[in-house]
């Protein structure tokens, strides 16, 4: 393989990036978290390898790099990353989707059964030293409905069909009257959308009204798909059951945020892919996707830049 010169825009200490020793000797590898730091390799740049940086720092390192023909952002989400300049270039953009999927899907199980088993109940019973039966419900013959079909909705709903649930979901085409269908069916219903102009407040207070009262909603794609503060008014007022939430608009949630004190919402500080090895899988993809790119072979996860996903 000929080698190439890697922009890496991450912290250079970050332990994942080991993996890249992996690359070919022949390949430039250049790692930092300012656009400084790449002021000398930039004008020879063929990639750029994108990390927890911000897009601002993405922007000069670009500005500086006239030769890159791809970019890779380890994370699934490219709102953040999409600048005027990268979405009218002819740079193939390539991006982590579906790495996350699994451990993700694990987590909207368990949010389901959560509510299903009234888990929050025995752990209070349980403080309380009290004997009290009370009725719990399966996942089983239950209906999950899935808005945004994509790697995190296939993952949950492969899960869901195991455990005898009936899966609907809905895609990036889709009838108005389609979606209200599901919303108005389902027991547990997955957002898991990318954030777009389109998708934006996708869920609001008709949507929320329009769900049924024992229902749950479990976001895992992007805060901004819901409406918060309809979904705060819905938890409050009971329209639907309760929530399970990953994803805010703001994060990390401040410490005054309403949703910290809801009994009816099961709350992740954004971390429910972060397993021990979750950076380490975002890079093997890298390398997985620079070796089709040395071979000139067409490259994985290939993203619409203008469709922001």
């Amino acid at each position: 393989m000929a080698g190439h010169t890697i922009l890496v825009l991450n912290s250079p200490t970050a332990r994942h990036l080991t993996l890249l020793d992996r690359l070919p000797s022949g390949c430039r590898i250049v790692a930092g978290d300012t656009a400084e730091a790449f002021a000398n390799a930039a004008p020879e740049a063929d990639i750029l390898l994108v990390g927890a940086v911000s897009r601002e720092v993405v922007e000069q390192v670009w500005s500086l790099a006239p030769r890159v023909q791809w970019v890779h952002s380890m994370w699934a989400g490219l709102e953040t990353l999409l600048f005027p300049a990268l979405i009218e270039s002819k740079v193939t953009l390539t991006n982590g989707r579906g790495v996350f999927a699994r451990s993700l899907g694990e987590f909207a199980i368990a949010g389901m059964l959560w509510f299903a088993k009234d888990i929050r109940r025995m752990r209070r019973q349980q403080r309380e030293r009290r004997w009290e039966k009370f009725t719990i419900t399966e996942l089983h013959g239950a209906s999950l409905g899935v808005i945004g079909h994509g790697s995190i909705g296939r993952a949950v709903a492969s899960l869901a069909n195991a455990f005898g649930m009936h899966v609907h979901g809905i895609g990036r085409r889709h009838t108005r009257e389609e979606f209200e269908k599901i919303l108005q069916r389902s027991d547990y219903l997955l957002v898991g959308a990318p954030l777009t102009p389109d998708t934006r407040g996708m869920i609001g207070e008709t949507e929320l009204r329009l769900m049924k009262p024992e229902s749950v909603l479990i976001n895992l794609g992007r805060g901004p798909v819901v409406d918060e503060p309809a979904l705060l008014h819905a938890l409050r007022e009971n329209w639907i059951r309760g929530a399970v939430l990953d994803v805010f608009d703001e994060e990390p949630l401040p410490e005054d945020h309403p949703l910290w004190a809801l009994d009816n919402v099961l709350l992740s500080p954004h971390c429910s892919d972060n397993t021990a090895t979750w950076l380490y899988d975002a890079m093997e993809l890298f390398l997985e996707n620079y070796s089709l790119f040395a071979q000139g072979e067409p490259l994985k996860n290939i993203s619409d830049k203008k469709a922001g996903y």
